[in-house]
């Protein structure tokens, strides 16, 4: 047994795991941390597939920044008025024959099927152009104009937004 294939257990279960309590939570402030260590297991499988850069940036934007935003939007909601809603018994019935399909599903792809074993040349040369490393030469060497003119369109509609959210003073 492998680290790689011991770190992939881990990482699985820990977002299947999450995953499950996320969805199964009453308290939507809860579901949503629940949902933040799905986001960090994600993050742990990108890293075991050599996507450095994109296990970064799950961290960095939905882990930071986007769950900042669904915290905000949860407590600005008043959750406490959503428990009067309840499904119909028809309903989750439906859902649950559903979830047995796709799990189903899964178990038969992960038990039942046969991968290749020979790795092609051309996936092996896309596991190098994940990495931050090759990234980050592409922009600085062959995308240096594109970059620099998306920085300073950030940079001016910053200004904008600081200039129309700015106090008139009289």
């Amino acid at each position: 047994m492998t680290i790689e294939l011991i770190l992939f257990i881990i990482f699985s279960s820990i977002s299947a795991v999450s995953s499950i309590l996320m969805i199964t939570r009453s308290n939507p402030v809860i579901s949503a941390l629940f949902l933040i260590v799905n986001f960090a297991s994600l993050a742990g499988l990108y890293l075991l597939l050599n996507a450095q850069f994109i296990a970064v940036a799950q961290v960095i934007v939905y882990a930071g920044a986007i769950m900042v935003l669904f915290l905000f939007v949860i407590m600005l909601l008043k959750p406490e008025r959503e428990k009067l809603f309840t499904l119909h018994p028809r309903v989750k019935t439906f859902a649950l024959i559903i979830a047995m399909l796709v799990f189903i599903q899964l178990v038969y792809m992960v038990f039942l099927s046969h991968p290749s074993s020979s790795v092609n040349p051309v996936v092996a040369e896309s596991v190098k152009a994940g990495t931050i490393e090759q990234i980050g030469r592409e922009l600085y060497t062959n995308y240096v104009l594109p970059f620099e003119a998306a920085g300073f369109l950030l940079l001016a509609a910053t200004i904008g937004a600081l200039i129309l959210a700015k106090k008139k003073f009289d």
